[in-house]
């Protein structure tokens, strides 16, 4: 099956780019921000409220592709103040179980698409239909 691009109509289009794509039963998911539908950054200076829509409009990309947060098998996060780490674990838990959590790399960045943003999230998922032999 050929690589198949999936785009929530709930978050706004991405310029040149894809929400996620789907490809040999995994999806992948391009990094998300704590934009709201409208656009506008959520949670300006405030690392857990932007974390929280982060995770928002990841699950949003997740349905989309038809998974969920219990299919995720890594998180890449990109932040730009480690320091902050509990408060995007406080934030990951509230979507993530605990118990089973994905593999996941942590990386602080200098800078990110724009100058209000603490937190970008990138995400590997097992889709599904591929683990029920469909994909």
């Amino acid at each position: 099956m050929s690589p198949e691009a999936v785009n929530s109509p709930a978050l706004a289009t991405p310029p040149g780019y894809s929400h996620a794509m789907r490809a040999g039963g995994l999806l992948f998911v391009s990094g998300q921000v704590p934009f709201d539908e409208g656009g506008a950054v959520v949670g300006v200076g405030d690392m857990r409220a932007q974390a929280e829509q982060t995770f928002r409009n990841l699950g949003i990309v997740l349905e989309a592709a038809g998974a969920s947060f219990a299919d995720l098998v890594k998180l890449t996060y990109f932040v730009r103040d480690v320091s902050a780490v509990a408060e995007v674990r406080a934030a990951r838990d509230l979507f993530v179980d605990v118990t089973n959590p994905p593999a996941s790399s942590l990386v602080e960045v200098s800078a990110l698409i724009h100058p209000d943003l603490l937190i970008e999230i990138e995400a590997v998922a097992e889709l599904p239909a591929a683990r029920l032999g469909t994909e």
